[in-house]
């Protein structure tokens, strides 16, 4: 009688929808990207990981360097902001809530959002630069229907720049906590959330519904 193979020596590949395993790849590629650095990355291992021909991963996304600009697009560009998940109340309660979102967002893949807003081992790359930019300006706008509601204005590139700024800290702020280890999630929550109300308080009041203080 022939002994069966264990678990892990049977064939991973099963059928699959085309999107449902366009979707199981980039999930694969998401994990590997933050493994290790792009060039250390192949395509061979991420259909390995993915449990398919590397073919397929050709066919679903072109080159590495395609396949990378969807992880990119996939981290940076977060989820629109559910309306419902905000807190009625004060505008720091609502602070607080959408920061405590955005760093359960991007922790998911903490490390792998790490290396792609810094592009690690890719070089200056203009079409990573174009995603990224596309990303500021709309985390700036959604950040802005939070804190201010009729009050904020989408079109203003006084606000929008004063966000996008605040975003440049929330990256560097979510790099000390999961690459660096020198600030903790806890610590990260509070140095946002208190920096977001004083931008409001100092640099745009008219965000402010009384109460900041």
């Amino acid at each position: 009688m022939t002994a069966s193979r264990p678990l892990d020596a049977q064939p991973r590949w099963r059928r699959l929808e085309p999107d449902a395993r366009r979707g199981q790849i980039l999930d694969c590629a998401v994990e590997l990207f933050g493994e290790r650095p792009y060039a250390a990355v192949s395509t061979a291992e991420i259909a390995a990981r993915a449990g398919v021909a590397r073919g397929l991963v050709n066919h679903y996304f072109g080159t590495k360097r395609d396949l990378y600009l969807a992880v990119v697009r996939r981290l940076v560009l977060l989820p629109a902001w559910d309306d419902g998940l905000v807190a009625s109340g004060s505008l720091p309660a609502r602070v607080r809530q959408a920061v405590a979102w955005f760093l359960d967002t991007v922790g998911e893949h903490g490390a792998t959002f790490v290396a792609v807003i810094g592009a690690e081992g890719v070089g200056s790359d203009p079409d990573i630069e174009q995603i990224l930019a596309e990303a500021d300006d709309v985390a700036a706008r959604h950040v802005l229907a939070i804190l201010g509601g009729s009050t904020a204005t989408a079109g203003d590139p006084r606000q929008r720049a004063a966000i996008r700024a605040y975003g440049g800290m929330a990256k560097a702020a979510v790099r000390e906590w999961v690459r660096d280890g020198t600030l903790t999630r806890d610590q990260v929550h509070t140095l946002l959330s208190t920096a977001l109300i004083a931008i409001v308080r100092d640099v745009l009041p008219e965000l402010d519904d009384g109460g900041t203080r």
